[in-house]
């Protein structure tokens, strides 16, 4: 869906991106993680032209993004960034509506894209003639997400999407991001300097460092394989809480006991270890039981469940 060639961009004497290549697949979320200063904001605005590379090449489906005039280009990409650029002389429903209306829409068929759209990111229909101003945090930026999908489009670029808000509101929006099924239909590539957004909401994460990709690949591996000291290094602070987070329970099935009795607590197996131990410690739960969709189960308490996991980490089967 998305391919940079050898991109590169230089301010002055700084070399903000050094011949950075990779491939966004259709329907794929790739986070730009990094510090801030490496790049990954550069990278991402010259997907869609707001920056121009001075070398190498970027396609969206094959064609050269240099070949489509900006304006066109960004009607078929949305974007959100961090402080949601609302307009604030605008109502919710008209900064909604700006890109269907660039793009002629009947005005049924704009006002029938909205309402889904603030339904679906649970926002109150009221708020459509409230202004900016007039809203929390939390809504502005649902009501920019909701501008970026308003056109439907294919593509969805988003720098530092959730990094204005408070923890809690920051936690609320990105479970409501990963379960949004139109969002799951979308390739996205996300900017990010949260280690554990980066880890929780990519399919895959691109490691930056100066400019340069230090690594590509799932959280699995990033966290299991890194490929040098900086990689290493960069997550160590967070490393045991985000290999508990990304390891769910049918990475470890095959070491978890066969099923010994009727479990209390039924979960699936795409449930995180993380979660699974929260349960567990609570002391509502001596033990659960894990469902798979061939309907096997197993059940298990909090000894089989830090057995499996530490097995896992040993076995280099990761993906």
């Amino acid at each position: 869906m998305i391919e940079l060639n050898g991109v590169t961009k230089t301010f002055g004497s700084v070399n903000a991106v050094n011949e950075v290549s990779f491939k966004v697949a259709e329907k794929e979320n790739l986070v730009l993680l990094g510090t801030s200063g490496c790049g990954k904001t550069t990278t991402l605005k010259m997907i869609n032209r707001l920056i121009e590379p001075d070398a190498g090449e970027i396609l969206m489906n094959g064609q050269p993004v240099s070949s489509q005039r900006p304006e066109t280009l960004r009607r078929n990409i949305g974007y959100v960034m961090q402080h949601i650029g609302l307009f604030p002389h605008y109502t919710v429903e008209e900064n909604i509506a700006v890109v269907p209306r660039l793009l002629k829409w009947e005005q049924d068929k704009i006002k029938s894209r909205v309402a889904d759209l603030i339904a679906k990111l649970h926002l109150p229909e009221n708020v459509l003639q409230l202004f900016p101003a007039e809203l929390s945090g939390g809504q502005q930026q649902r009501v920019g997400l909701a501008r970026a999908l308003a056109a439907d489009p294919p593509v969805l670029l988003m720098d530092e999407p959730f990094g204005a808000l408070d923890n809690v509101t920051r936690s609320s929006i990105q479970k409501e991001f990963l379960e949004l099924q139109e969002l799951q239909q979308k390739t996205i590539v996300m900017v990010t300097h949260d280690v554990e957004e980066a880890f929780i909401l990519g399919d895959r994460i691109c490691l930056m460092d100066k400019g340069s990709i230090v690594q590509m690949g799932s959280p699995k591996q990033l966290l299991f394989d890194p490929v040098n000291h900086f990689a290493r290094s960069f997550l160590d602070s967070q490393r045991l809480a985000l290999e508990f987070k990304v390891v769910t329970l049918y990475d470890i099935w095959k070491s978890l006991p066969d099923d010994r009795a009727k479990g209390n607590y039924n979960i699936t197996v795409d449930t995180s270890v993380w979660h699974a131990m929260e349960k567990l410690r609570s002391g509502e739960f001596s033990e659960l039981q894990v469902v798979s969709p061939e309907g096997k189960t197993k059940t298990f308490n909090l000894e089989h469940l830090v057995r499996a996991f530490n097995q896992y980490k040993t076995s280099g089967s990761y993906e």
